[in-house]
Order: structure tokens, then sequence, then C-alpha cells
């Protein structure tokens, strides 16, 4: 399975705007993570879908060897960029083009639900050795802010059947999968401070609205911008973030 298209056209349009205005993820949120992949000097990380790299830099402190598989080419240049000690290749959830029980832990941040899920999952048992650890991350915006909520409508017209984290699929494939089951999960608070041009550009940054013509694309943004100009200069944009690790059976 190639890359989902609005993913590939999208992201390949906004990979800057997407490194400048998506939030990383809180330091309590790796420390956690890193403890219960066992991450450190010797171990072998693969962070699929790496994107721009907001997961893979904060993972290389631990010492552990990244190798960061994207298959968007401008993504994979913003990767390499950011994140310059981490082996970044061309490869997909469903075909990495690694050998088989060659990593200790497989980091998916922002991205399963765009996966064929039943393949993916049997591709990272393949990489996995028998002791590994799949970790899914996600910044879960918060949909009581009302800041949140006017960008989440303004998005909602745009969406239609792009696969999201809402959506029902790619849980009930990971919770139907015979190769893995879910051993912990943790919550983290991680909120995100923008300003007008920084919610014009997050909302750039999303692949259904970089895949649209450019006159609508051009609305959504001024849009946006409206939406920031009874705000204060700089408002908060928070998120819940999410970290679930699943042992490979």
């Amino acid at each position: 399975m190639g890359v989902h298209e609005t993913a590939r056209r999208g992201f390949a349009a906004a990979a800057d705007v997407y490194e400048e205005s998506r939030p990383g993820y809180p330091a309590e949120a790796i420390d956690w993570l890193a403890g219960e992949l066992g991450l450190r000097p010797g171990s072998t990380v693969v962070d699929l879908a790496a994107g721009t790299g907001k997961l893979t830099r904060l993972l290389i402190p631990t010492g552990a060897a990244l190798i960061a598989v994207e298959p968007v080419e401008a993504m994979r240049r913003a990767l390499r960029r950011t994140s310059p000690e981490a082996d970044a290749r061309d490869g997909t959830a469903e075909r990495t083009g690694l050998p088989a029980s060659s990593a200790d832990a497989v980091t998916v941040a922002q991205a399963f639900h765009w996966f064929d899920a039943p393949r993916a999952l049997t591709e990272i048992h393949r990489v996995l050795r028998p002791a590994g650890r799949l970790a899914l991350v996600w910044n879960i915006r918060d949909l009581e802010d009302p800041t949140q909520r006017a960008v989440d409508d303004l998005f909602a017209p745009y969406r239609g059947d792009t696969p999201s984290h809402r959506g029902a699929r790619w849980r009930r494939a990971l919770d139907d999968s015979e190769l893995f089951e879910t051993t912990a999960k943790s919550h983290f608070p991680n909120v995100q401070t923008l300003d007008a041009a920084s919610l014009v550009s997050r909302v750039a940054s999303t692949s259904f609205i970089a895949d649209l013509p450019e006159p609508e694309r051009r609305r959504v943004l001024e849009r946006a911008r409206a939406i920031a100009s009874d705000l204060p200069d700089r408002f908060p944009f928070p998120y819940t973030t999410e970290v679930e690790v699943l042992a490979r059976r």
C-alpha cells in the first residue's frame, strides 16, 4: 500500500509549516515513554512516519540508535535537518525495508490513523525483537478550549473521510489484533502558546487544508486569522499528549 494521497500531497506542500506550527511533546511524556520502552544506549528504535522529526529528536538523548522512516520526501528533508543524528530512510509502515527482529521498539507519533493498520501491525511485529514494544503517541486537541473548538468548526466542512485520530477503524484494528496487547497508557498536559501567525500556520499544516485548491485554501487561512483577531497577542492552544505502549505477542 502507498501513502494516502491526501497525506502525500498535503504534507508535501505543508512540511515547513508543519515543522513551524505543530506542537512537540512534553518532557514528562518522553521520560515515561523511554522508561516503558527501556530506551538506552545499545537499543534500536524505529520511528515510523517520523514526519519532520517532532518525536525523533526527543528520543535521541536516550542514547538509543534511531531509525526514522518517512515516505514523504519534503518531510524527510526536514527530518534530516532537525534530527541529523537519526538514520532517516524512505519507507512506509506497511513496508519498512528493515530486517526482521532488528528493533527493540517502534514508535508512531500522530500517524497510525494513516496506516493500513492490519498490514502495518504485521510489519511492525516482524521488525520487532520478541520482547519488543510498540508505542503510539498522540497530541489530542482539547475541544473544550474555545479556540480549539473554533478551529475544529473551521475544519469540519473540509475533513470529509480523511483518516483521523477520532476514527474508529485504526482503533478497532488495534484492539482486534492478535499480534499486540496494550500494557500501559498515560496522559500528559501539553499547552502550546500561539500568536495569530502561528495559528494560521497550524491550520495550514493540516493535510486536507494544504490539499485544497489555492483560492479556497487562502479563504480558510483568512478565517483562521479572524479567529485570532479577538484573542491576546499570544494565547494558549491546549492539547493532551497520550502515550500507549503495546507488547509484541
